[in-house]
């Protein structure tokens, strides 16, 4: 493996993070292994998040920008737009100017990574060529202590610190414009025969809660008007909300179940757009059953070794 195809590049959509981008960039800048490339969206920012990326861009020549108008905060088709936007820009810069990568990333604007957390997912690419999607653990802040978040599936990687093998990314067709548009990405990358994993040593550690930038009921209502747009089957929307309201992650108040199942059925009522690509329809309304299936055949398995 030569040195080139261990180069990856970043896109992180940033609004109003003043507060938390200075540690973040700092976290990128001490990796282990550096991005060829950085590209920091600035959607619209009205506090000094301007100001520090054109610092940053000061001290490292490999970080871009790009400055959007957006007039406020919008966790849905707006947001695939700007993650997109970011991602061609990003992979326009590299054919111009020559630069070679393997990987893409994106990374939220609130996170803070383990000095070697690229280097090691990008070994993990290298043991498994199957491997499409990767990411991190991921540790929330509750009360004064970080919390590492655990029993997540193993075959769903978070989008806030996802990593993208190239030629999966191009074979997906690059960042869809969708809700949950990191959950399209993995569910095309599924479908075409890519493991999708997150690797829980290698840890992201979240300044503020899920969901919570906006509040956490907007958070959640936006997380119900997704599943909705990507047509979860009604039984599975129900065994989350249970999930969300019995087995709440790191500090969410109570309530954020019953955000989910209201933003889930206000869009069934208001019959909002659903996702128009059929495979992706498909895959999401079958999406439990199939986990359910796969569970009881690893249980028959696990009684016949017995």
């Amino acid at each position: 493996m030569t040195d080139s195809q261990k180069n990856y590049l970043i896109v992180t959509p940033v609004k109003n993070e003043g507060v938390n981008l200075p540690d973040l960039i700092r976290s990128i800048a001490s990796q282990t292994l550096k991005p060829v490339l950085w590209v920091i969206v600035d959607d619209g920012s009205t506090d000094n998040t301007p100001d520090i990326i054109r610092e940053a861009k000061k001290n490292y020549d490999w970080i871009e920008s790009i400055q959007m108008n957006s007039d406020k905060r919008d966790l849905g088709l707006h947001l695939a737009k700007v993650v997109r936007t970011g991602f061609d820009f990003a992979i326009e810069h590299c054919n111009k100017n020559g630069i070679d990568y393997e990987y893409l990333a994106n990374v939220d604007g609130d996170l803070t990574l383990d000095r070697t957390f690229f280097e090691n997912l990008i070994k993990e690419f290298e043991r498994d060529p199957e491997l499409g999607v990767a990411s991190g653990g991921i540790k929330l802040p509750v009360g004064d202590q970080m919390v590492h978040i655990e029993g997540l599936p193993e075959d769903e990687p978070s989008g806030g610190d996802m990593l993208i093998k190239r030629e999966c990314f191009e074979k997906c067709g690059g960042i869809p414009v969708s809700y949950s548009w990191d959950s399209v990405l993995k569910a095309k990358a599924q479908l075409r025969g890519w493991k999708t994993r997150r690797f829980e040593e290698n840890i992201a550690t979240e300044i503020r809660g899920v969901s919570s930038a906006e509040g956490y009921w907007k958070g959640y209502m936006h997380k119900g008007t997704g599943a909705h747009y990507l047509n979860l089957h009604p039984f599975h929307v129900f065994v989350k909300t249970v999930i969300y309201l019995l087995h709440r992650r790191g500090k969410e108040p109570w309530y954020v179940g019953i955000a989910y199942l209201a933003g889930y059925l206000g869009s069934v009522m208001k019959r909002k757009e659903q996702v128009d690509d059929e495979e992706v329809r498909k895959y999401f309304w079958n999406k439990f059953w199939n986990k359910w299936k796969n569970i009881n055949k690893l249980r028959l398995f696990k009684l016949r070794d017995q």
